[in-house]
């Protein structure tokens, strides 16, 4: 079969698939309206990259009704994927359709925001981890593990989020809802993660950066913009920070009795804007986020 006619046909499949499958509805406290709320600005980003990267198209042709009109994202393409790392982040895509379709199933929901899913966008962030401008610009889509590269960048912000989320819901269908959303999230990090450790030694052309280093450089610097000191940890990390002081191998990230941390909002409004401010939009948010927790903190 064709690239393209494969293509036409896993998205209209897919597309079928999304439009077919049920709502279902639960009580939630009105505390816990925001709360339930927020993630759905990361859910988007995620669906998007993720479905851009292994098919090409967005949530506009897989789930046009999730969208809820917002601005159709600025850059997102169609990644240079092997075909393992092309099956497993489409896997990743249609989770995430299933995570928006769940979160808007309980609570309003709001328009998708703008996101800006160019390459120079990315660019950008992995210039500001690794401290210099890469020549050529680091580009996402340009093969399986770059992409892998620019996907870590994703769900760990997400999960961590849901972390911290789940103590301050009031509601059992709530906090059911977040556990089953990080349960899976958690799972794409793993994974995530896994791949890019079995190659966390190998040196990526033509940075002469190790895979294990670039993952070190990204949590650096979301710590650094989150401001509220380690919350992330790279592929590989000295022995006392490893489980239990005993192991440098890091292959998924946690506290010292390696329970996953925890962020607020604003933590995560900080690190996906790139600003280091919940007030400063930027990034792949241009605009920022959308709905009352994110709107709080800019310009009225």
């Amino acid at each position: 079969m064709a690239k393209s006619s494969y293509f036409t046909t896993t998205t209209t499949i897919v597309t079928l698939l999304v439009l077919l499958l049920p709502k279902s509805y639960c009580s939630v406290p009105k505390e816990d309206i925001d709360l339930l709320e927020f993630p759905l600005n990361l859910e988007y980003l995620e669906a998007e990259f993720f479905l851009y990267g292994s098919l090409g198209v967005g949530l506009d042709t897989v789930a046009p009704n999730l969208t809820k009109g917002g601005p159709t994202p600025i850059g997102g393409q169609l990644a240079i994927l092997d075909s393992v790392t092309r099956d497993v982040i489409l896997q990743f895509a249609l989770q995430e359709v299933g995570h928006l379709r769940a979160i808007q199933s309980v609570v309003e929901g709001f328009p998708r925001p703008l996101l800006n899913l160019s390459a120079a966008t990315f660019a950008q962030v992995i210039d500001s981890a690794v401290g210099k401008k890469l020549n050529p610009p680091f580009d996402p889509y340009a093969s399986g593990l770059h992409f892998l590269i620019a996907s870590y960048l994703v769900p760990y912000v997400g999960l961590t989020g849901y972390v911290g989320a789940n103590a301050k819901l009031q509601g059992p269908d709530s906090r059911r809802l977040v556990a089953g959303l990080l349960g899976v999230e958690s799972g794409q990090d793993a994974v995530i993660r896994a791949l890019l450790y079995e190659r966390a030694l190998e040196v990526v052309h033509p940075y002469g950066i190790t895979v294990a280093e670039f993952t070190n450089r990204i949590s650096i610097l979301r710590n650094n913009l989150g401001g509220e000191g380690v919350k992330d940890e790279g592929l590989l990390v000295p022995p006392a920070d490893g489980a239990e002081g005993r192991i440098s191998g890091n292959v998924l990230a946690g506290d010292p009795n390696s329970v996953a941390y925890d962020r607020t909002p604003e933590e995560i409004l900080r690190i996906v804007y790139g600003s280091g401010s919940e007030k400063i939009p930027g990034g792949i948010y241009p605009n920022g986020g959308n709905r009352n927790i994110a709107k709080s903190h800019l310009p009225k």
